[in-house]
């Protein structure tokens, strides 16, 4: 059986729990001590995400952060709690170093690791247009930086994290690709060797500076994506912002998986801030089950996606 054919009775859900986009200014349902990490995330996998995407934050002011001390004060507590697949972002911030990116997951060797497959702009200084009283003067400094700094990610980054974290540690990725071209960049390292099937393939719309929230989007990105990988893929949607739901709910109807999470949406409904993460799971899972979809368990996404098991990891 196919993976994309397999997805179309089970879909798997990921939550992206806190992420390093939004601000705790602009909501104060955003986690971001590690008690309130664990707790969202324990509470969306309860609702049915099978795929935890996390990031982490200093607990005094919210910043992103990298410090692997951080994470070891979540982790474990998630994992305690839930069968969930645990997924530690490498993108981390773009005003980070690779090796400031790669320092959580080194340490811990998840069974799976975000792996953004181009360097591009990563505009977040829109966000700045409206007045905001900013509760942390590095808010609105973060946002602004992003006016002049690149999200790198080299050749040669990426072979480096699919040497380290790939070969070396057996985790598996989820690609994330913000355009067409990061396919093709993909299908390069599929064709070296140094990427095998299942791929697990994260569509990302809606960023200034990647590919635009449009439905003819998706489209064009998953027929070329079925043109490259034939299929020995997955693959999943994550939107920004008010694209969330309409995008990934289109997705699911072409046999996708789908991402929610206060990382990519503040929202759950217009103008109605998310409560939780678990607000924004338990609606495209409503949604899902009227599309006559079952939600993928944890172990269903690991046999999908070849996981080598929670057991596996350094934490």
């Amino acid at each position: 059986m196919t993976a994309t054919k397999t997805t179309r009775g089970k879909v798997i859900v990921t939550c992206a729990v806190t992420g390093s986009v939004h601000t705790p200014t602009m909501s104060p349902y955003l986690p971001v001590t590690p008690d309130q990490i664990a707790a969202e995330a324990i509470t969306a996998a309860e609702a049915g995400a099978s795929i935890l995407h996390l990031h982490a934050r200093d607990p005094q002011d919210g910043r992103p952060s990298a410090d692997p001390d951080v994470f070891m004060r979540f982790l474990p507590r998630i994992k305690q709690a839930t069968d969930a697949v645990i997924n530690i972002s490498t993108g981390g911030s773009s005003l980070m170093s690779l090796d400031d990116r790669l320092a959580a997951a080194l340490r811990t060797e998840p069974e799976m690791c975000s792996l953004n497959m181009g360097s591009m702009n990563f505009a977040l200084f829109p966000a700045l247009d409206k007045p905001v009283a900013w509760q942390h003067d590095w808010e609105p400094k973060l946002l602004e930086a992003t006016r002049s700094s690149i999200f790198r990610n080299t050749f040669a980054d990426m072979e480096h994290i699919l040497d380290r974290l790939g070969r070396g540690c057996g985790t598996r990725f989820e690609f994330e690709c913000y355009d067409v071209g990061h396919l093709y960049s993909l299908a390069h390292f599929r064709d070296r060797g140094l990427v095998s099937g299942p791929l697990f393939i994260q569509f990302v719309f809606g960023v200034l500076g990647g590919i635009g929230a449009d439905p003819e989007n998706l489209t064009h990105m998953k027929r070329i994506a079925d043109k490259l990988f034939g299929d020995s893929y997955s693959f999943s949607v994550l939107a920004a912002g008010r694209h969330q739901m309409p995008m990934i709910t289109m997705a699911a109807a072409m046999g996708g998986n789908v991402r929610v999470g206060l990382e990519d949406s503040l929202y759950d409904g217009r103008g109605q801030l998310a409560r939780s993460n678990a607000d924004q799971v338990r609606r495209i899972r409503t949604v899902l089950e009227a599309l006559s979809l079952e939600v993928a368990t944890p172990a269903e996404a690991r046999d999908l996606l070849a996981l080598k098991g929670g057991d596996r990891v350094a934490f």
